[in-house]
């Protein structure tokens, strides 16, 4: 399968259009003509598409397993939607958005999963609606007035808070890792805290499943991959597996530094690397 491009969002709108929507609970009405995002230069005339969120969120969580579904069977593990963990605070209100679970159920125990997503993705482009089926690109999303997936502050700010959310909730949290999955580029004011996140253990990246949201230039990469565009499916597999496959251990704390050099100290009387870290990991987390 291919990664995120403009037929999907034409999809998108031709199925919600044939089984579900109207054209006013997807698209603006302005100027007689109806529009996915409000061009430049348009005033949006009071109008808000919020019956949009949801659809383009179910749609974009079965896309998204689709497209993993191969990388999490070649883990020996299943790509589950709208998985509930209570001991992670993944409740029936705020589910991960998916995961990879050695078992193949939405009620999951923290030991069975091994990855987590939260998905951040919505229509990126600009589209024009003409009845009874023509849905046509107009242009990217520099050439409208939205903020669309990674692009918008509360979409990242959701994201980061239902990672911590997951990482306070108990020991388990701390070996399970977490990647937030979009289809746009970020702003240039998360370069710095999409890479500190990452090197912090908070996250595990923001990756970006549309390769070429624009022909004009975006940012593709941050300096310490902390977000990353994805070019093709094969790139998901390696990515997967080094996460899954990796002993990992978060840990988070604040305390004096003698203390601190009094846990490096005793930790480092262990004879391996591994004992040492252990030891470093139960002391620092009292």
């Amino acid at each position: 399968m291919s990664l995120w491009n403009n037929d999907n969002e034409i999809e998108f709108f031709r199925a919600s259009l044939q089984n579900f929507a109207t054209p006013e609970q997807i698209f603006y009405f302005l100027q007689n003509e109806y529009y996915a995002y409000v061009p430049k230069g348009y005033s949006a005339e009071g109008q808000t598409i919020n019956s949009r969120n949801s659809l383009i969120g179910k749609f974009t969580e079965t896309w998204c397993k689709s497209i993993f579904d191969s990388v999490a069977n070649s883990l020996d593990l299943y790509a589950v939607n709208g998985v509930i963990c209570d001991e992670l605070g993944l409740t029936r209100s705020s589910p991960a958005d998916m995961a990879f679970c050695s078992t193949n159920a939405i009620q999951q125990e923290p030991s069975n999963i091994k990855l987590l997503f939260e998905i951040k993705m919505s229509i990126i482009s600009n589209y024009k609606f003409t009845a009874p089926h023509s849905v046509v690109w107009i242009g990217d999303y520099n050439q409208h007035r939205g903020n669309p997936s990674l692009l918008r502050s509360d979409s990242m700010l959701k994201a980061i808070g239902k990672a911590i959310n997951v990482r306070v909730s108990c020991q388990e949290s701390t070996k399970i890792p977490i990647v937030v999955l979009g289809n746009s580029p970020i702003t240039n004011h998360y370069t710095h805290k999409v890479d500190f996140l990452k090197a912090s253990g908070v996250l595990q990246g923001f990756w970006s499943l549309y390769p070429m949201p624009t022909t004009t230039t975006f940012i593709k990469e941050t300096h310490g991959r902390g977000f990353i565009t994805i070019n093709n499916t094969n790139e998901l597999l390696p990515l997967c597996k080094n996460l899954v496959d990796t002993d990992m251990s978060y840990f988070s704390s604040m305390m004096p530094k003698d203390r601190i050099g009094e846990i490096i100290r005793i930790a480092n009387q262990e004879v391996t690397d591994i004992g040492k870290a252990e030891k470093f990991l139960q002391l620092i987390r009292g």
